[in-house]
């Protein structure tokens, strides 16, 4: 993902609209980039922020930022251990459909 890219994404992430590939791959570049971890944290304070301030609410920027994360950081697990448990699921039953044919053919 170029930083061109991540910056077209982040009104998805902050609205919470990205599916779980979009979502991987925003997360490994924002990882790995400085410069576009920033451009997020100035999107989020302006988006969330200026809301906050309408409404006359407290904001922690940085609380609401490490919590947006960790929210992506949890749905980026839960669906790695989705995709693993149907790896072994296919596997298991690849290797019974293997065994029931050379039953049949033996």
């Amino acid at each position: 993902m170029t930083c061109k890219e991540f910056e077209k994404r982040i009104p998805d992430f902050i609205g919470k609209k990205m599916d779980y590939p979009d979502l991987k791959e925003f997360r490994g570049h924002m990882d790995s980039c400085g410069d576009c971890k920033e451009e997020l944290s100035i999107s989020l304070l302006v988006a969330d922020g200026l809301q906050h301030l309408e409404e006359g609410d407290s904001f922690d920027f940085q609380k609401e930022l490490d919590n947006r994360l960790e929210e992506a950081d949890r749905k980026l697990r839960r669906n790695d251990r989705f995709l693993n448990m149907g790896f072994w699921a296919e596997t298991a039953a690849v290797g019974a459909l293997a065994g029931v044919l050379a039953w049949l053919l033996a």
